[in-house]
Parts: structure tokens; sequence; C-alpha cells
């Protein structure tokens, strides 16, 4: 019996006899003392097992000065891959940090993250060296516009911004009440409530050159209920109420793999007898669904609406004089 196989049955004795003595491991694991004594040991310091000896029992058990101890249960015999990106994306995170006032509350997050990652047969260091999370795309913010823009969504804040816009560099004053923060695609961005257009904007926060904090003005609250239709019902970060369905046929080559993508929660796949692949989904605004449609080249044909459709073509057609 491996050691992993031994901590699963160890754990599942504890479970179902509660106590359990040293003789009885020993016949149930077929090891000896002094293996056992070297699994405990791991148990405890390395999962954090709360396995105490009691001396009327005369066996081991669960403490039961720890609340909920018996519901302590050791990790899969592997991470499944959500798991495992979690905790090597909040590992390295915990490591970018630049030294300040969290350094030292983080380092027992990140020994506590090294020990999970440590739950197999598997070091630490053997995990990263083999598995990586790459982000891509990542736009740095200031770190001084993150806490004042951070701080006014959690106290209640109003905010001036000067923010640039995307599409021609311009840069525009705002007034905004600040909804929430989301971190979307590796990026950051600001939900808020525009007081100038009087409705629902979403700010990169990399393009946010100013951000001041307005004291004396009540924020407009907006519901989640309404956050949620607004934002959810189109498409990626650019959401908006749905006005429009895209309908986008891909190539056989590229069927198989879009056909495993999400795109958006109501979308409709079909596969098509040759081999295509027809995708429907309703969206809001086109600059991000335009991107992500590029990325095909011409595995991907835009079949409706005919706005959509135009805005792919003119983009292409513009790449495709750069190289004339």
């Amino acid at each position: 019996m491996e050691r992993t196989e031994r901590f699963y049955k160890i754990q599942n004795l504890l479970r179902s006899r509660h106590f359990v003595s040293t003789q009885d491991f020993m016949a149930e694991l077929g090891i000896s003392r002094a293996t056992f004594k070297r699994d405990l040991e791991y148990l405890r310091d390395r999962m954090h097992a709360p396995i105490v000896y009691d001396r009327d029992q005369e066996a081991y058990g669960f403490d039961p000065a720890i609340a909920d101890s018996e519901l302590w249960q050791l990790p899969g015999l592997w991470f499944s891959a959500d798991e495992l990106q979690a905790l090597l994306t909040m590992d390295r995170l915990l490591g970018d940090l630049q030294p300040g006032v969290l350094s030292e509350l983080i380092e027992p997050l990140r020994k506590r993250l090294k020990s999970l990652l440590e739950s197999g047969e598997h070091s630490a260091e053997d995990i990263a060296r083999r598995i990586k999370i790459l982000s891509m795309g990542s736009r740095r913010v200031a770190p001084a516009h993150f806490r004042t823009i951070a701080t006014a969504v959690l106290t209640r804040k109003r905010l001036k911004l000067r923010h640039q816009r995307r599409q021609d560099g311009e840069m525009i004053d705002r007034e905004v009440s600040p909804q929430r923060l989301v971190h979307y695609r590796d990026n950051w961005y600001l939900d808020a409530f525009c007081h100038q257009r009087q409705a629902l904007r979403t700010f990169g926060l990399d393009a946010i050159e100013t951000a001041v904090v307005v004291p004396d003005k009540e924020v407009k609250e907006i519901g989640d209920d309404t956050l949620e239709r607004h934002y959810a019902s189109g498409y990626g970060i650019f959401a908006g109420t749905a006005t429009q369905d895209a309908v986008l046929q891909f190539g056989a080559s590229s069927a198989r793999w879009v056909s495993r993508e999400t795109w958006h929660p109501a979308q409709i796949g079909t596969p098509q007898l040759d081999g295509t692949y027809l995708l429907q989904f309703p969206y809001a605004q086109e600059p991000e669904l335009v991107m992500d449609i590029l990325k095909y080249g011409a595995d991907v044909q835009v079949l409706a609406p005919e706005s959509l459709r135009k805005a792919v073509a003119d983009k292409l057609r513009a790449a495709a004089r750069l190289y004339d």
C-alpha cells in the first residue's frame, strides 16, 4: 500500500470508528509502528490533520477541542484543474507583491499554500517547475489609483475620474458612483454609475490618469439585481442589456475546439453536417466581441447581424492593407 493510499485509509478509519488504536492502524494498514508514526507526523505537520491521542480511549481520534475537526479531509489524490489553477495563481500573486505592510501577514498564507500543494507525493518546487500559470495581456495599474478607487468602492464615496478613452485617446472627466471592482481577463475594471451620462459605465483602471474621492455627495446605489442584469446579459466586460444576437459559423478545423468554449451563458451551439459549427448568443456592444472573432482569422464567418459582420470585415480589410 502506497503512502498516499495509507493516508486515505487512516482518514476513513477515523471517520468510521472515531477512535483507533495504534495496533488497529498497524493491522489495517499492514505497516510497522515506526512507519505509522512517520505517517501520523506527516499528516499532522504537513496536512494539518487535527489528530490527537486520547489517553482514556488509548486510541487516536480527531481533536474534539477544534470546531468542526471531523470535517477535515485530505485533498483529492490530485487537484482538479480549477483547484490547481486557484492554488498556483494565489501563490504567484502573493509572490509578486512588492514589500509592504502585508509582507509579514502573507508569509503564513504562502506557507499554507505550499503545504496544500505538497499534499501528494510532489514538492511545491517540482509542481511550480512542471506546471505554469501564464497571465497574458495584463496592464499595470498605478497603486495609488487602485487604493483610492478600492477605498471609494468599499466606503461608498463618489469619485472624480480623468480617464483616457481607448478609441481615440481623448481624456475625459467623469464623476461617478462606484459600484464594484471587477478582475477580468487579467485586468481591473470599475463598474460605476456615471452622473454625466446618467447610466452605468465600465472604466479600465489602467486608463485612469487621476482618481479623487468626492466626500460631500451621496453615492447613487444600484441594486445587485440591476447590476447583474446590466452586465451579465451582454458580452464580456463591455456588457449591457443585450440587443442583438451574434451568429458565427466556425470552420471544421476550429469547430471541435470552439464547441467546448463558453462565449456566453445563453449561447446555443449547433454542429453542422459539413463539420462546421454554428454559434449563437446575445450581446450588447461589439468591441470585445470583434477582437475575439478576429482571433480565428479566416476560420470564422459572421452570419449576423449585419453591423457585426461589417465591423469584422472592416478590421480585416484594414489589417490586410498593412501588408499590401
